[in-house]
């Protein structure tokens, strides 16, 4: 697909550095650039009248751009600053005080998830995490049959941040819905890399952020609520954008706006926003399926040359199952991590995974392998200074 490749202009980083890191943040468009002077401009030119001539519906067109790229409803996406608050906002629409309180995840979800969930208990949620074995996948029956007549929600990663594992997530969902339960499917590792479709999994919350895969930025997360919930939550995380009429400063209880403003809540976070845009648009123009066309080969490749210095690959061997990364773990993986850093191949480490490979659709095949053929020098220099 060198057709891809003609985008790599488009993002300044890669003249100089062979970027596999897209994983954890996206390469950066040129248009941001414009972008924020954009916004700069608006403030130093428009002063106060700012939000009346934009930035009041920026939310609204953002969310709707990531949307579109999950095949969600038009206005079913909100935006906050993180994955973290968007699960808040969807805890916020619930009581944990009855029978049904029961949380369910498995062990490879990402730690700010956990970390939320557990905090949650001293208001009633009884917390399940599910054990896996390998530190790769994610067992489905064990997972399914966690899920009973007393869960309340299923608050799961689509691919695993560490081993980049696909979960069944249309199998979760259908399981969830059968006894009663709801599922925040969080798709940070996945939209922009891996194709979602929030309607045909018929999924209840989808949240993700568009810093990674959508190379978007930091500061900008997203909720999507299926719009039969969104039309019946109050989230208890609230504030005045999820007003039926935010200049009206009523004082008093809320009276709930439509969605996607009913669950936000304060001032939205106006240059993360005209920031992420660039990236979006660019995402959407190449389209999803052709990145994950050109993935799924690229992590092939990453997995053969692996394989041929005999090094432990932590990720799926079935192209179906793997996400966009390739988690490998080599002799003295961190040390070989931060040398890669210092040659200015962009990768990162984690721990119990080793060194992540992440190429992106403006990635070429020939930095693929030059990433693997500096991880070999690397190690071949330091048995010679052992030696």
């Amino acid at each position: 697909m060198p057709d891809l490749l003609r985008y790599r202009p488009e993002f300044p980083i890669l003249a100089h550095t062979n970027y596999m890191i897209s994983n954890s943040l996206g390469a950066m468009p040129r248009t941001v650039y414009e972008a924020m002077q954009g916004y700069a401009e608006m403030w130093a030119t428009r002063g106060v009248r700012a939000w009346e001539e934009r930035w009041w519906m920026l939310a609204i067109e953002v969310g709707n751009e990531i949307g579109a790229l999950m095949n969600a409803p038009a206005n079913s996406v909100s935006v906050h600053q993180n994955v973290t608050t968007c699960q808040a906002v969807v805890a916020s629409c619930f009581d944990f005080s009855g029978k049904r309180n029961k949380i369910v995840y498995d062990d490879l979800n990402f730690p700010s998830v956990m970390y939320f969930w557990e905090a949650q208990r001293p208001l009633g949620a009884r917390v399940h995490m599910v054990k896996t074995d390998d530190g790769i996948h994610v067992p489905t029956d064990r997972l399914l049959d966690a899920i009973d007549d007393e869960t309340l929600l299923v608050p799961i990663s689509h691919v695993i941040f560490r081993s980049s594992y696909i979960q069944d997530a249309r199998a979760i969902i259908e399981k969830a819905h059968k006894v009663g339960a709801r599922v925040v499917l969080d798709t940070f590792q996945s939209l922009g890399s891996v194709p979602v479709d929030a309607q045909a999994l018929n999924v209840d919350f989808c949240c993700g952020g568009v810093l990674k895969w959508l190379c978007g930025g930091p500061g900008v997360g997203y909720l999507y609520v299926r719009p039969d919930l969104g039309k019946k939550l109050e989230p208890k995380l609230t504030g005045w954008f999820a007003h039926e009429n935010s200049f009206e400063f009523a004082t008093g209880p809320i009276r709930y706006t439509d969605p996607p403003l009913r669950f936000m809540n304060g001032t939205t976070h106006i240059p993360a926003l005209e920031a992420c845009r660039p990236g979006l648009q660019i995402i959407t123009e190449v389209g999803v399926e052709r990145i994950r066309e050109r993935s799924k080969r690229q992590t092939a490749r990453l997995i053969e040359l692996a394989d041929h210095h005999g090094w432990r690959v932590n990720a799926p061997r079935d192209p179906e199952r793997r996400g966009g990364t390739v988690a490998i773990d080599m002799p003295d993986s961190q040390a070989v991590s931060r040398e890669l850093l210092a040659r200015d191949i962009l990768v990162d480490w984690r721990p119990r995974a080793g060194v992540r490979f992440s190429p992106h659709f403006y990635n070429t095949d020939e930095e693929v392998d030059g990433a693997i053929a500096a991880v070999a020098a690397i190690l071949n220099e330091k048995a010679r200074v052992s030696a």
